[in-house]
């Protein structure tokens, strides 16, 4: 990938080496290989010195520090940045029926000289983005790296005014978006920035390219997202998922707050630190109910310290046994027993002992049973199945999972779709008592 210097007359950070045609990292990868080998980027600290050696660029940043490390205290690190892009994959990934892997169209809100985000998200998977700004060079400067990196065909630049939508679907004739994102200014005044920078003992304009308004904004990143928020209620589920980086964790519990005030239940948390250095948060809301795994939604350590702002769990191992030998006739009888019920769908793959089932209801629970009965004695069964059919949604989503380790045999329910956290409580119970009648049956058939 190749930055263009921006206004300042200094590369946005430090680029990566330019590898010539025919080098490994040029070579075409299958899907799974290339998401592992952007996942494990940054597992180990970056040899600057071998990178200085084949990129003149950023030669010119690192022999200029003489020694002294890189300077990671920016709020926009490549780091930081990288891990958003990886976040974003996987909250895609796990709140789908489809493949992982495929094509999305973001929208990066406020893309900055570098459109860093655009350009790595490009370079990682099949995505289009919608880029927008309002500083005129920082416009000028996105369109050129764009340009040198020839993915003008999938990302579009866009200049906004200060007081126009963040989010311009109808502005730009777009019905829906997979996701928007923003790396927002954090402070609410220069005042703000300068006294920050004062005690980080560092300089006030560190993660600034040229432009004050990537650093300051009325009533800081909170006021900034909450611009956002306020559009998200009116486009709803126009957009998959509505994301933002934050540098506070103050900033996360008020932003969760509002979520919470407007009954929205379906969000994900994490935070970015790459080794020792800066730290960020981000946050996710939808107003779609497929949930995303438990590891991207409760991804931050720093706010088990405030657990009331996490969002619900969505895997649970509902069930575990020591190991037997007919792990296989556990399973079928245990997908026997799920398949019995009044569900939507039910998916089982005997391969990999796990199957995928929809509801309209919580129709594993006693009261579900009542009322069948009830309709059933009045007379009415006809007519309630006409009307379910009908009107049949999915409220409950899910998927269960038989794993075998080389000590126990554990039952794992993911709850996938709804927004009803409740049913997934109910669930887990139903699933532990049908694992242990499962348990029971097997031993029966081996005793006899």
């Amino acid at each position: 990938m190749d930055v263009d210097k921006n206004a300042s007359g200094r590369p946005p950070h430090p680029p990566p080496p330019r590898a010539k045609a025919g080098t490994g990292s040029h070579r075409p990868l299958a899907k799974e290989s290339r998401d592992a080998y952007f996942r494990n980027l940054y597992t180990k600290a970056p040899d600057f010195k071998a990178i200085a050696l084949v990129d003149p660029d950023f030669a010119a940043v690192f022999n200029s520090v003489k020694g002294r490390e890189l300077d990671f205290n920016d709020p926009k690190s490549v780091a930081n940045r990288h891990n958003y892009i990886l976040w974003l994959k996987d909250l895609l990934d796990t709140t789908s029926y489809d493949e992982p892997g495929g094509k999305a169209v973001g929208l990066d809100i406020g893309t900055g000289a570098s459109c860093i985000y655009p350009l790595l998200g490009c370079v990682q998977r099949p995505w289009s983005f919608i880029a927008t700004d309002i500083d005129d060079k920082s416009l000028e400067w996105a369109r050129k790296n764009i340009k040198l990196n020839g993915l003008e065909s999938r990302i579009q630049v866009i200049g906004r005014k200060l007081d126009d939508a963040l989010i311009p679907l109808d502005d730009i004739k777009l019905d829906s978006l997979d996701f928007t994102m923003t790396n927002p200014p954090f402070y609410e005044s220069e005042e703000a920035m300068v006294k920050s920078a004062e005690e980080k003992s560092r300089p006030p304009f560190t993660a600034c390219t040229g432009a004050k308004v990537e650093m300051v904004t009325p009533g800081g990143e909170v006021g900034f997202v909450d611009r956002i928020f306020q559009e998200s209620l009116v486009l709803r589920e126009r957009v998959r998922w509505y994301t933002a980086m934050v540098g506070f964790l103050s900033s996360l519990t008020r932003i969760v707050d509002r979520l919470r005030e407007h009954k929205i239940d379906n969000y994900a948390l994490t935070e970015f630190q790459q080794g020792n250095k800066t730290r960020r948060w981000a946050i996710g809301w939808s107003f779609r109910p497929l949930r995303p795994a438990q590891s991207v939604a409760r991804g931050t350590k720093a706010a088990l310290s405030k657990g009331m702002i996490l969002p619900a769990i969505t895997e649970y191992v509902a069930f575990q046994m020591p190991l037997c030998e007919n792990i296989g006739g556990f399973a079928e009888t245990l997908s026997s027993a799920i398949a019995a019920l009044d569900l939507m769908s039910w998916e089982w793959d005997r391969e990999k002992l796990q199957g995928v089932g929809r509801a309209v209801d919580k129709v594993w629970a006693r009261a579900w049973r009542r009322r069948k009965k009830r309709e059933a004695e009045a007379g009415e069964q006809g007519k309630g199945e006409e009307k379910a059919t009908s009107e049949q949604m999915c409220t409950f989503g899910f998927r269960v999972a038989v794993r075998v380790s080389r000590e126990h045999v554990s039952v794992e329910a993911r709850w996938l779709e709804g927004h009803d956290e409740t049913a997934f409580e109910s669930f887990r119970g139903f699933l532990k008592a049908a694992s242990e009648k499962a348990t029971e049956d097997v031993k029966k058939k081996v005793d006899n």
